[in-house]
């Protein structure tokens, strides 16, 4: 046990600690040893428990006292641990201040708990820790953008699939050809459900949002290919495009 990393987890969802627990309880390098869904309680097994954990992994948005007041007041009584933030907030300023805390990675939900058991041995194993990959946060930042204009709602599951399947077809665009056994099952293991709920969640977030997303932009995205009289574009049409349109901004970035 001695020889484990000891990871001390924060996080207000209680059912992330638990899937976190779960994958780490046969693993042989990996344990967590520490965990609480309250900051203030949070704060005080980091301060106390200093010699009894390697890695703290932590969101921001927590009861009682938040991530960013945590990475404050640690800087304040000079504690310096390896710190991985994983959160669902993604502002720029707030990146923008995590990053001077001297965090070792900054990871966004949702995510695949396989990244961060990566992230956990990288850091520990002292291999090359980039604070905040700049290029993979303005992909995702871009996706939460355009996703949130097309009037995608960020509560429902269909959401996170989108979100997937577009960051994924942008990475690899010869997936376009096999979304249906290569890109449905990819994001229907990472939360540990079936490809057949994968399209479906997912063609209803198409549905929702072809109701209430801004025109100019649907126009300007899926004008060209898509009746909107008669009919919203299929979960390809709408996964593919916009990972073209970021590939096509990104190219237009760069000249």
């Amino acid at each position: 046990m001695k020889n484990k990393i000891r990871v001390l987890m924060l996080d207000d969802n209680q059912n992330i600690i638990n899937m976190a627990k779960e994958h780490f309880s046969s693993h042989a390098v990996i344990d967590i040893v520490l965990e609480s869904n309250d900051g203030k309680e949070g704060f005080n097994l980091i301060t106390k428990n200093q010699d009894d954990y390697d890695v703290i992994v932590m969101d921001l948005i927590m009861p009682n006292k938040d991530g960013l007041s945590i990475l404050e007041d640690l800087k304040k009584l000079n504690i310096e641990k390896k710190i991985i933030v994983l959160t669902s907030y993604n502002k720029d300023d707030t990146i923008r201040k995590v990053s001077e805390y001297g965090v070792s990675y900054y990871m966004l939900k949702p995510f695949n708990i396989e990244d961060l058991e990566t992230r956990i041995l990288d850091i520990v194993h002292n291999k090359e820790a980039i604070n905040i990959n700049n290029k993979e946060k303005q992909i995702e930042l871009s996706i939460t953008k355009i996703l949130h204009s097309l009037g995608v709602p960020s509560h429902i599951k269909g959401y996170q699939y989108i979100r997937d399947g577009i960051y994924l077809m942008y990475k690899e665009p010869n997936l376009i050809g096999g979304i249906t056994k290569e890109l449905y099952p990819e994001i229907a293991g990472r939360y540990h459900t079936t490809s057949s709920r994968v399209e479906r969640a997912i063609r209803h977030a198409i549905e929702i949002s072809w109701n209430r997303g801004d025109y100019d932009l649907m126009e300007e995205i899926f004008g060209h290919s898509v009746d909107y009289d008669r009919a919203k574009p299929t979960n390809s049409e709408f996964i593919a495009t916009v990972a073209d349109k970021l590939r096509l901004d990104d190219k237009l970035i760069r000249l």
